[in-house]
């Protein structure tokens, strides 16, 4: 068959092998890139696994000791060994290698050709489950076809030149990545890089959702596209926030649709306005990081406007299975998150749950430790951010004590508390503590936003307080001299 040819040179393979023999040290250089499943035929394969047994082993790779290698497996064909001792060998194997790594990817795929078939027809897995295991294979495939090599000072230096040139037209601004929507955020950040990965994590009833919204909003305003992945929350819902934030309306007014004309009329502006950006939605509730990584990858391809992805959120995320530990199984995500943030080249923005048992501490404010399985969290994220409202627990302070004050019929207490319930549960706006815990090129410390509870929206604290900034070892230069303090 012509097309089952293109799948295969053994011509090529002969050369690559024989140079090898010609030329022992490149076996390495050729290791690197290949393995013995990636040659077509079975004796060329043998070859290789011997070679990389010699090499191990600290023995010449040559025709005496091959051939005592193969023999020792029953695995010898003098035939066989003639053609690739009888092939020219080449200097500059690069190319061979190439062609030689991409047909082993067609033929991988003619493999799962096959898999799809079987999996579909023959046995009795639901198509989900069978959409899971192609996309796994197929990113598998994808991986092995990948040869990258060590980039030269030159072209990162010029690379590096470019980022500057293109940062320095920009009229020295701080903002150098992806805004974040807030201008005190931006400040501290320089914005989302390019590949980051960003952990937004709380206590529920913080505004965890809230707040990532708001940071969508502000990149579809501004002609970008946004990729929201909401695994506890119908798009629907998504989309009531969105509207209130935009609007000003409060949300509550618009779940009931309680709206006046003009209200009516600022609505259907909004929404004939946010149908026409860039925000797509994915809220099937389910998904791995082969899900994630196979409809952001296709969403990117098809939208290059595409500056943010968004995940709510991470601990709802499942394993591939095969995992021992919901810890390992969390790594596994949250390092796959990490990679396809770099692949793709945007910051991919990730919530994440806090645990409970910081709410019997004092000081309620988050820590790195706080975070649910936060080992692999840790490690691989670029930016932490916690958000904190103290009036969460002032509320529930007060209504612990309301309730024991009605419990002992305390008349006085009871007025007490019930009118600080009140006050604090009616306060239109709220502080709100953004605290970057983890920040792999900058300060950690606390930026200060203001929470409009009607409309669940975010917004700068305007000035009123100052950036509370720590640094430390491994963000800073901490020599003396070296410390610039941000503005204030």
């Amino acid at each position: 068959m012509n097309d089952e040819r293109t799948l295969h040179n053994v011509n090529i393979e002969r050369a690559v092998l024989s140079s090898i023999l010609f030329d022992p040290e490149t076996f390495e250089e050729v290791a690197a890139r290949l393995k013995p499943e990636d040659f077509y035929l079975p004796f060329h394969q043998y070859l290789f696994r011997a070679m990389e047994q010699l090499a191990a082993d600290e023995k010449p790779i040559d025709e005496e000791f091959l051939r005592q290698e193969l023999q020792k497996h029953g695995r010898f064909d003098e035939e066989a060994m003639v053609a690739v001792l009888g092939a020219n060998p080449i200097s500059d194997t690069r190319a061979y290698i190439e062609e030689i790594k991409a047909l082993s990817a067609k033929r991988s795929l003619v493999t799962l050709a096959t898999e799809i078939r079987k999996l579909t027809v023959e046995e009795d897995l639901d198509a989900t489950e069978v959409m899971d295991r192609v996309e796994q294979k197929l990113y598998e495939i994808t991986q092995e076809s990948i040869t990258e090599d060590f980039r030269p000072s030159r072209e990162i230096a010029l690379s590096m030149m470019e980022e500057i040139e293109r940062i320095k037209a920009m009229g020295n601004s701080r903002l150098i990545g992806v805004d974040t929507g807030f201008r005190n955020l931006n400040e501290q950040t320089s914005g989302f890089g390019k590949g980051d990965l960003v952990i937004v994590a709380a206590r529920p009833a913080m505004g965890k959702t809230a707040l990532t919204l708001n940071m969508a909003l502000k990149a579809i305003e501004r002609g970008e596209g946004v990729a929201f992945f909401s695994l506890e929350m119908p798009a629907e819902q998504l989309m009531l926030r969105i509207l209130s934030a935009k609007t000003s309306i409060p949300l509550q007014s618009l779940r009931v649709g309680d709206l006046n004309d003009e209200q009516w009329a600022q609505l259907a502006q909004a929404v004939e306005e946010i149908s026409r950006r860039k925000l797509f939605v994915d809220d099937g509730g389910y998904a791995t990081i082969h899900h994630v990584r196979s409809k952001l990858r296709k969403l990117k391809t098809q939208h290059p406007e595409i500056t943010l992805a968004i995940i709510d959120y991470l601990q709802l995320m499942s394993g591939e299975g095969g995992r021992d530990s919901r810890q390992q199984e969390i790594s596994e995500i949250s390092r796959g998150l990490k990679q396809l943030a770099r692949e793709l080249q945007i910051p991919i923005v990730a919530l994440s749950q806090l645990n409970r048992s910081l709410e019997s501490r004092e000081n309620k404010r988050p820590i790195l430790s706080d975070l649910r399985e936060s080992g692999a969290i840790e490690q691989d994220a670029d930016i932490i951010l916690f958000v904190y409202r103290d009036d969460v627990y002032r509320l529930s302070e007060v209504r612990e004590k309301l309730e024991k004050a009605k419990a002992e019929g305390q008349a006085d207490k009871i007025e007490k508390y019930q009118k600080l319930y009140d006050e604090i549960r009616r306060k239109p706006e709220e502080e709100t503590e953004l605290i970057i815990g983890k920040q792999r090129n900058g300060p950690t410390g606390t930026v200060d936003l203001i929470f409009q509870k009607p409309f669940t929206r975010f917004v700068d604290a305007g000035g009123k307080k100052g950036f509370e900034v720590v640094y430390e070892e491994g963000n800073i230069d901490m020599r003396e001299g070296n410390i610039e303090i941000p503005q204030i």
